[in-house]
């Protein structure tokens, strides 16, 4: 009986996660293909940092305005969502496996599956399971990462029309470890990425759950209805934007090494050639040579304006999802 009930709750939480990540994937691309853009591009994405000594140039983006204004002009509005389809194939068993990890380890630790009964397990409790969770849902939505990174960055003329022409010839140039390339720098940023924001996002419901009880003494403790869909949203704002602005640096490095070999087309930049990084701490010292520290944030803002609402719309979604998937498998 009790395994059952553990495997409908897995159900729910798989569904959920996928329906979740699914919708605020599609909501954020635009912002996510501008993100990209910029992580690849090796020439400053400023005007001011143009100056600096060891810069290319010219530069193709130059800010978010400019960026969206390039991307529209020479790819249409269809160009904000390029790569949407793999990145929906990697987001959506990414966030059920998230979640589905999540929640097992949260009944481990706490003894029940129930949701209430979670809420009073603490925050680094939910930092490591995060943690454990993005790494277990990483390695296994990889090679659809790679895909999304490459077919968002190609730019006009296409090196691939389609993403199984790119897995084709990336299974054939680079053979089944190419598909895994920089999952090294994922991993490592995933841990405290996924860690924070699993993390802040409980916090933050547990101080909203006592400033409800706070004001209204009637509510039961620790009832997630008891939160409004604004307070979710803050909730998974401040888990997003926290998490993002500690990992964007290694977000960059992964970028980087995804899109090595790329054959895109010049007016988009200087390419990053095969071997270019020997490794992660090497890629890391390379841009900070060239590219000084502004290198390893490129994209930060638009990652931070990403960040927020994606992990909002996240959070928000499943939540909804979750609730009522439970009301109808009563």
């Amino acid at each position: 009986m009790e395994g059952t009930k553990q495997m409908k709750r897995a159900s729910i939480d798989a569904t959920a996660g996928a329906i979740s990540g699914a919708v605020s994937r599609t909501i954020v691309s635009p912002l996510d293909v501008i993100k990209i853009r910029f992580q690849v591009q090796l020439e400053p994405t400023t005007q001011w940092l143009s100056f600096h000594k060891n810069a290319y140039s010219p530069s193709k983006y130059t800010g978010m305005l400019q960026a969206s204004k390039e991307i529209f002009r020479d790819e249409g509005l269809l160009g904000f969502w390029r790569g949407n389809v793999p990145a929906l194939l990697m987001v959506m068993p990414y966030t059920a496996i998230q979640f589905v990890v999540l929640q097992k380890l949260k009944t481990l630790v706490s003894g029940s599956s129930k949701s209430e009964d979670h809420t009073h397990v603490s925050p680094y409790i939910s930092f490591a399971s995060g943690s454990v969770a993005g790494c277990a849902a990483t390695i296994g939505t990889y090679p659809f990462d790679l895909l999304r990174t490459i077919l968002a960055s190609q730019g006009e003329p296409k090196v691939y029309p389609n993403m199984r022409s790119a897995f084709v010839h990336l299974l054939q140039s680079r053979g089944i470890r190419g598909l895994y390339g920089g999952l090294t720098p994922t991993l490592v940023e995933i841990i405290p990425y996924a860690g924070l924001q699993f993390g802040t996002y409980d916090t933050f419901k547990i101080w909203f759950m006592a400033w409800n009880q706070y004001r209204s003494p009637h509510t039961i403790q620790g009832d997630i209805n008891a939160l409004s869909n604004l307070q979710v949203s803050l909730c998974g704002l401040a888990a997003g934007v926290s998490a993002k602005a500690v990992c964007h640096p290694l977000d960059v490095v992964k970028k980087r090494f995804q899109v090595e070999g790329l054959k895109r087309d010049h007016r988009y930049g200087a390419r990053v050639e095969p071997g270019s990084y020997g490794n992660m701490y090497d890629a890391i010292r390379q841009i900070l040579h060239t590219e000084s520290w502004a290198g390893l944030y490129k994209g930060i803002v638009p990652s931070i304006v990403k960040a927020g609402p994606a992990s909002a719309v996240t959070f928000v979604a499943y939540e909804f999802t979750f609730s009522w998937l439970v009301s109808i498998s009563q």
